[in-house]
């Protein structure tokens, strides 16, 4: 029987005090978001690493500096600028101790990322090594540290080296647990840094990032030079600027920064951008057109530097400064002032980029009207369908509540972690709602093969059944800005159909909504292939490889298992491989693939090129399991 009197005992001895290590330890998602394995382009590995390049282009910003060199080898990330370093004396503090650093001083960083003087501090927490070097005028300061703990202080010593400091790092495996760098994200995230600094210079092992055109180049990166309706129209103002097109796909794409930060959530200034621009165009050709027809298929950049930003948590993904400074300007007015003004005297001086421009919004605007019809009986359909109980099991916590109260970070954890898996059939989908975590992670359950929906305009989207309870379940039927959940994960056999079905619905989302591909929300589930044990232990693989290592481990033919489909593994089981050690293949597009020319030639018809791709393929397969 419980003793409710010992339970609920509340006293001195209740009280306990945290010391910053520990505090950071405990609650990481304050500080870097959510942790994962880096499938993830926000996982927390890599918002350690740009916490610590964040202070070398504050360095830089300053006009300290004019490159940085990155090297990551063997799970060891090590940072070097060229700025003016760390003052010798305070090496330790500004890396150990919380609410120290220089950017309080607003004459030596004006417009910083942040001024919480937490960053660093952060990065030597959750690490279980941390190297600090700094060099001020021909000495140099070291000091090394275990999971924030100080474990080495050097002397100061001379040196012939520039200028600059030099951080090590590698993460805790503790905490970011089997994690691992992708190169595609690093590289997304390197070529933001450059475009927001022309001129600087980034290398990272060896290969060089420069942007001499800022978001000029970074629209250009994003686009296929072949899908957008007039050239890249590029606006610059005193701590603004901005990059926009039409392009010929669906949906809006945006990417907004706030003093070199990536807000991949945006904030008050995007929002302030998508009122001026809809006011703008409407005052120039002298039409009310419908907001979202003047937005529709646009691609667009913006970036501002304000003074002292205030973000929405210490992520920093999303602005909620109203002003760009204290007593001055609200940043509606000062971006939607430089829109008018800027944007209304280019497509002055430009009228066929301005002629491109309304045919592309009429162009949406006559495709919205002829799906209005459909998409009200569409609606209807899905409440009909009666969505919630039959094809979405729903968790918790989703990407757009509005976090509010005391627990509001940890609200915004839970959000970064919202997910939806969409599995093929009943006997999957039950194994993963019994298995999941009822708080994050919500399943959506599909009925057959869906549509292969290449080369179809969006009007099946609403007549597919499957396809229209799909897109009401991600909230995305009216804008991919209210997506309900941070990553959507195709759940399917590790079979010949299931691969067929993930295709199918790649396609669905390459096809109608490549913003959630291109901006990292879609994910591929991966399941164990076999389960191999003994009386004394049970080993998952998910390939050939590990399979063999198992068994070379476990010896004494031990019970091999392969799993033919997800229904297969018990909900027990199940819980193992979408909880913390869950592993997911990011589906990601290369900024230069053009969408429709892969579509085309994996969903289209059948060509000849085709059929020798498969046949090639076939071959080195076929050859791989001979030897």
């Amino acid at each position: 029987m419980i003793d409710k009197q010992n339970l609920f005992d509340y006293n001195e001895e209740s009280i306990r005090s945290l010391d910053w290590r520990e505090h950071i330890r405990l609650r990481p998602g304050m500080y870097i978001g959510k942790l994962g394995d880096g499938s993830s382009s926000d996982d927390g590995i890599y918002v350690l690493l740009k916490e610590v390049i964040d202070n070398c282009i504050d360095e830089y910003t300053m006009g300290y500096g004019k490159s940085i060199d990155i090297v990551i080898e063997n799970k060891q990330v090590t940072v070097r600028d060229y700025g003016r370093g760390i003052p010798l004396g305070k090496v330790v503090d500004v890396v150990s101790k919380i609410n120290t650093g220089a950017k309080y001083d607003s004459k030596a960083f004006q417009k910083s990322v942040g001024l919480n003087g937490v960053g660093t501090k952060a990065v030597n927490a959750l690490c279980s090594y941390f190297k600090v070097t700094s060099i001020r005028d021909k000495k140099e300061k070291t000091a090394e540290f275990e999971r924030g703990a100080l474990s080495k202080e050097y002397k100061e010593a001379k040196t012939a080296e520039p200028n600059g400091t030099e951080v090590s790092f590698v993460p805790d495996e503790k905490i970011f647990k089997n994690f691992h760098f992708v190169h595609e994200y690093l590289d997304n995230q390197l070529w933001n840094y450059c475009y927001l600094n022309a001129g600087l210079v980034i290398n990272l092992n060896g290969k060089k990032y420069l942007s001499k055109n800022g978001l000029l180049d970074l629209l250009q990166r994003k686009t296929n030079q072949e899908d957008i309706r007039y050239p890249i129209i590029l606006l610059k103002g005193d701590d603004i600027e901005v990059a926009l097109t039409h392009e010929n796909q669906y949906g809006e794409e945006y990417y907004s920064f706030v003093n070199g930060q990536y807000t991949t959530q945006g904030g008050t200034h995007l929002a302030a951008f998508r009122e001026a621009l809809v006011k703008t165009v409407r005052e120039f050709f002298k039409k009310d057109y419908d907001a979202a027809d003047i937005r529709g298929s646009i691609c667009a950049a913006i970036s501002v530097r304000v003074q002292e930003p205030v973000f929405e948590s210490q992520t920093k993904t999303k602005l909620g400064s109203q002003f760009v400074a204290e007593g001055g300007q609200s940043m509606r007015n000062f971006v939607g002032d430089f829109i008018t003004k800027e944007l209304d005297n280019y497509l002055h001086r430009n009228p066929e980029t301005a002629d491109a421009m309304k045919k592309r919004i009429e162009q949406s605007e006559k495709e919205r009207k002829e799906l209005s019809g459909i998409r009200k009986l569409a609606n209807e359909r899905a409440k009909k369908a009666n969505l919630h109980n039959k094809k979405l099991r729903d968790c918790r916590y989703h990407l757009n509540d509005e976090p509010a109260g005391k627990d509001k970070e940890k609200i915004l954890e839970k959000q970064r972690e919202s997910s939806i898996f969409i599995t093929e059939g009943d006997s999957a989908s039950g194994s993963i709602t019994k298995a999941r975590n009822v708080e994050t992670q919500a399943v959506f359950s599909l009925r057959g093969k869906p549509l292969n929906c290449f080369g179809l305009t969006k009007k099946v989207v609403y007549e597919n059944e499957e396809f229209n309870l799909l897109q009401h379940a991600l909230n995305i039927e009216d804008s991919y800005e209210h997506l309900r959940y941070n990553n959507i994960i195709i759940a399917t056999d590790a079979d010949v159909d299931g691969m067929h079905i993930r295709l199918l619905l790649m396609t669905f989302f390459l096809q109608f909504f490549p913003d959630l591909v291109k901006n990292g929300h879609v994910y591929i589930l991966e399941t164990p292939l076999f389960r191999v044990r003994n009386k004394q232990e049970t080993i998952y693989c998910y390939d050939e490889n590990e399979k063999n290592a198992a068994v070379k481990k476990l010896g004494a033919k031990p019970e091999i298992t392969r799993f033919k489909g997800l229904g297969e593994i018990s909900p027990d089981e199940f819980a193992r491989f979408i909880g913390p050690d869950i592993r997911l293949q990011p589906v990601m597009i290369m900024p230069e693939t053009h969408i429709q020319h892969l579509l085309e030639y994996y969903m289209g018809k059948n060509t000849s090129e085709r059929q020798e791709f498969i046949i090639d393929n076939l071959k080195v397969e076929l050859d791989l399991v001979a030897n």
